[in-house]
């Protein structure tokens, strides 16, 4: 009886390390993955109006140099979502081994724009001082986001010092007195706004930018201020943008116009259009392409 017991528990053993044996290299990371990253979740990188504003860090610890980054940037219309809600959007960059930083910012509800640019740039700054005690290469960080993400992932990549946003930064590794913005190797945008003011009246208008922006009198001035086709320019990191032709939200003539300013400033971008698509709801077939064509843009640019 006891033999029998015995053999048959050889014989699960067996049949797991089967099952395990035969996993797709994909279900194979995932099973790794916990052992392959360290999380740091919810950490302040800067206090402003009242609020603190967080970030996760997604750590390999399996490596002793610095990793190529990605710095993340959730949707909502600067009104609403989360970080958290956002995990599945940075699932692929872990699974090819990147480290990421997941980034909450102030929303509309907690202050009105700039205060979201504000708060990106801060974040890049946080990260890049922090860059030893993450493991973060600071030669190979790229931002993205989707939707108003998008737009802060291109804000984050595109706005210059000038401008001013990095005043409120403090902390971070770097000088109370020092306001530079990082410099990002890349972005990817993915349906993001680009110009915040063709939001705010006319056919174009969203309540959601309304709201984020305010109804000050200068609200023209702010929209301008924090809208990436302001600061098109040669110089800048390359661009990919991902959108749909059909979004019914962040309208396909943001991606378009973006494109052809860039295109005519000389900074080396992409877009690619999902014939069909609306605001992200893309089909399991077009997310497969536009992760190979991240993968590619990525590898075209060194990263």
């Amino acid at each position: 009886m006891v033999r029998t017991i015995a053999l048959a528990f050889v014989a699960s053993l067996l049949a797991i390390s089967s099952a395990f044996a035969q996993l797709s290299p994909t279900a194979e990371w995932a099973v790794r993955a916990q052992n392959q990253y360290a999380v740091a979740a919810n950490v302040t990188y800067l206090t402003a109006t009242g609020y603190e504003s967080k970030l996760d860090v997604y750590r390999r610890r399996d490596v002793t140099t610095p990793q190529p980054t990605l710095v993340f940037f959730h949707g909502g219309g600067w009104i609403a979502g989360t970080k958290e809600a956002s995990f599945m959007s940075i699932l692929p960059w872990l699974e090819m081994g990147w480290n990421v930083v997941n980034v909450e910012y102030r929303m509309a509800r907690v202050a009105p724009a700039p205060a979201g640019v504000e708060d990106v740039l801060c974040s890049l700054r946080f990260v890049v001082g922090q860059a030893k005690t993450y493991g973060v290469d600071v030669n190979r960080i790229v931002v993205s986001g989707e939707s108003a993400g998008g737009h802060l992932a291109l804000a984050a990549g595109m706005i210059p010092e000038s401008a001013g946003f990095t005043r409120i930064c403090a902390g971070g590794g770097f000088a109370g007195s020092e306001a530079s913005v990082p410099k990002v190797a890349a972005i990817i945008n993915w349906f993001g706004i680009t110009d915040v003011g063709d939001m705010l009246g006319g056919p174009n208008a969203r309540s959601y930018a309304v709201q984020w922006v305010g109804g000050a009198a200068h609200r023209d001035e702010v929209a301008r201020s924090v809208s990436p086709m302001t600061y098109v320019r040669a110089g800048l990191p390359p661009v990919l943008s991902i959108h749909g032709d059909a979004d019914p939200i962040v309208p396909y003539s943001h991606g378009v116009r973006l494109r052809d300013a860039l295109t005519k400033a000389g900074t080396p971008n992409e877009l690619m259009t999902i014939p069909g698509g609306g605001h992200g709801n893309f089909k399991p077939e077009d997310r497969t392409r536009i992760f190979a064509k991240i993968r590619e843009f990525l590898m075209k640019n060194g990263l």
